[in-house]
């Protein structure tokens, strides 16, 4: 019994030893901050995703790591699904939502800084199907992703009555984890058209050959922020601040060059 109860000590010992070694810890001794960790969709070029070399690239993240650069702390890159994003911010596993986040309608849920992109969403339909205005998608299959913006601008019942009809004219409309599996069905013929942010829809279409063509119509306009938990206003100064910083010398502008979005970006305009 004592050699049962010694070696069950032992394994619990083990177990607690193993788990310490497998986790980074966030601040030192000192309160000072080691890591910071950015939740963010790995399916959502040009702004979070992965490479072709496995790696997790994109203009928010490309942004994230010279915050943490400059702030001597390690970037912890953490792809989430995206409808469990608030599980993930409120538990801690990430510090902050970074990736193509709208802010609009959310103002009272999160904790934003100060808006860096000007964003609109839009509608993708393959080059030859004669879908050219909202009133062709009447009867349509329409694809979206799960919990996105253009679902809120397809859906939401407050002051969208517009949106809302021209919703209520699809055939369908289908939600979908992440847009690369949208465009798949919409290349295969499954569905018509997806909706979506046009800075992801302009990275889609310079990849697909000319296979796919943007509706010159908007479906919604809205900008994007950086997200932290509701009242954690200090981490978010921090991270706001040195963005202004990468602003005024330019470095900001440099990224968002390199990544195509030079257009888009609003931040210090």
């Amino acid at each position: 019994m004592k050699k049962i109860l010694v070696l069950a000590a032992m394994a619990v010992l083990s177990v607690g030893i193993l788990t310490g070694c497998g986790k980074t810890e966030k601040v030192s001794e000192t309160g000072e901050r080691k890591t910071f960790t950015v939740g963010f969709d790995a399916e959502f070029p040009p702004y979070g995703y992965m490479d072709e070399n496995g790696e997790y690239v994109g203009f928010d993240l490309s942004l994230a790591e010279e915050v943490c650069k400059r702030k001597g702390w390690e970037l912890v890159k953490q792809p989430i699904d995206w409808d469990a994003k608030d599980m993930e911010l409120s538990s801690g596993t990430i510090d902050c939502i970074w990736n193509g986040f709208t802010m609009n309608g959310r103002e009272d849920k999160y904790t934003f800084t100060k808006p860096y992109v000007d964003n609109s969403q839009v509608f993708v339909v393959a080059a030859d199907s004669g879908i050219t205005t909202f009133d062709d998608l009447a009867g349509k299959a329409v694809a979206v992703q799960a919990d996105s913006s253009a679902l809120a601008a397809l859906t939401d019942e407050e002051d969208n009555e517009e949106n809302l009809a021209l919703t209520a004219s699809f055939g369908s409309l289908t939600q979908f984890a992440d847009y690369n599996t949208a465009f798949m069905d919409l290349e295969a013929g499954a569905v018509d058209a997806v909706a979506m942010d046009v800075g992801v829809a302009d990275y889609q279409l310079s990849t697909r050959e000319g296979k796919f063509v943007k509706l010159e119509q908007l479906l919604a306009t809205e900008q994007y922020a950086v997200g932290f938990l509701l009242g954690n206003e200090q981490l978010k100064d921090e991270v706001e601040a040195t963005l202004m910083e990468m602003v005024e010398d330019g470095t900001f502008a440099k990224i968002a060059e390199e990544w195509g979005l030079s257009e888009s970006v609003c931040l210090g305009k």
